[in-house]
């Protein structure tokens, strides 16, 4: 026998997702859920996030540009998918204006210099920014955002 119901698919098109800007980044979150968080990202040239910690495994695949974990020297350039391990702890830099696709599970965990924790970022607080930064540039809030 074919099983021809269940949960419906959830789903999301790009277009109906408003993208948001604050400095050189620019952000899309498609899924939020307790264990997941999927986002996009435009990052321009030059920009740097904080030395960060994961802690669940991040895929991500890049559509354009170029840019690089600080530590490792390699590019990841447009076409590349690249999976990162829970644990893994680097510095993302961009090299070139980059359209990045990221499916993060748990959270990720930044430091100063020093080592020390200046920020702890998950799918709800992500989710929570993005909301803000809709609200801050007077776009509503989307309404396809998947759970």
């Amino acid at each position: 026998m074919t099983e021809t119901s269940g949960p419906l698919v959830g789903h999301v098109h790009s277009d109906d997702i408003p993208w948001v800007t604050i400095g050189p980044v620019g952000l899309q979150v498609l899924r939020v859920s307790p264990d997941t968080w999927v986002v996009r990202n435009r990052f321009e040239a030059g920009f740097q996030l904080p030395t960060h910690k994961h802690t669940g495994g991040v895929h991500a695949y890049t559509f354009s540009g170029r840019w690089r974990y600080k530590e490792y020297g390699i590019d990841y350039h447009a076409g590349t998918f690249i999976y990162e391990p829970p644990g893994s702890v680097h510095t993302l830099t961009i090299e070139e204006d980059s359209d990045i696709l990221f499916i993060l599970e748990g959270a990720f965990i930044e430091y100063d210099a020093d080592g020390n924790i200046t920020g702890v970022t998950d799918g709800e607080s992500t989710l929570n920014a993005y909301y803000a930064m809709c609200d801050d540039a007077g776009i509503a809030r989307p309404q396809g955002i998947l759970q």
